[in-house]
């Protein structure tokens, strides 16, 4: 009798879950908040969390490694689908790409877009001349060399999915991009500009930008850098920007 009662005990147990299976799949808590990403690494792992290498508050290392805080939700998201395909080159975003989904991905975005750090500390400085700070506000007409603050805000603050903030990314990660996109090791930039770009700048010239776009006067007492992140500057993430 009281094998019976076991059997229809297990009887009763399987059709309940199975009488859930019509329902909705419950999100996986790991895409549940873009917190939980950053600090776990989500289905890329504890090794490859974000805080890893971008630190605590996606302020970047103060070297080579970018600032997160304040990036536009379009743009982050735009970034990690380069990685993905192959279009923008780094083994280890490569594969954390490969591993975070659709959900993730923006969860992480949304995290990081409202997010605040303190400026670059290697803002202006010496290297920053007024020849390249010219460059910087005005470019260089002669030879089609279109202002930074074109397409990355007056301020330098960013101007949604297609111009990230440059004003608190350091002097050292500005060149570093600027000699990627130059030598086609990067790509992936609306219509080609930043490629052209690069290749315009003259070699002394270069270190100079990057110095200056770190942190210009007009930015450098600012920080807070989520008017890029701003609802009505958002455009679709999937839009190629």
């Amino acid at each position: 009798m009281g094998r019976v009662k076991n059997a229809l005990f297990v009887m009763i147990a399987v059709t309940l879950s199975t009488g859930c299976t019509d329902t909705a799949p419950v999100a996986d808590p790991f895409e549940r908040s873009g917190e939980l990403i950053a600090l776990s690494g989500g289905d890329a792992g504890a090794a490859n969390a974000c805080i890893v290498c971008h630190g605590i508050e996606g302020e970047g290392d103060g070297k080579l490694t970018p600032r997160l805080a304040g990036l536009d939700p379009g743009y982050f998201v735009r970034q990690l689908e380069l990685y993905e395909i192959g279009q923008r080159r780094h083994p280890e975003m490569e594969a954390i790409a490969a591993h975070l989904s659709w959900d993730a991905r923006n969860a992480a975005a949304s995290y990081y877009a409202d997010r605040e750090a303190p400026p670059a500390s290697d803002a202006g400085g010496p290297a920053c001349t007024a020849a390249a700070r010219r460059l910087v506000f005005s470019g260089d007409p002669s030879r089609n060399l279109p202002a930074c603050t074109a397409c990355h805000g007056r301020d330098l603050a960013g101007a949604g999915a297609a111009g990230p903030p440059l004003a608190w990314q350091t002097a050292a990660y500005n060149e570093s991009q600027l000699r990627a996109w130059r030598s086609g090791e990067r790509y992936g930039d609306p219509q080609g500009a930043m490629g052209q770009v690069s290749r315009l700048l003259h070699e002394r010239e270069l270190q100079a930008v990057a110095a200056c776009v770190a942190g210009p006067p007009d930015a450098r007492d600012r920080r807070e850098p989520r008017a890029a992140s701003l609802p009505e500057r958002r455009p679709d993430p999937r839009s190629g920007a």
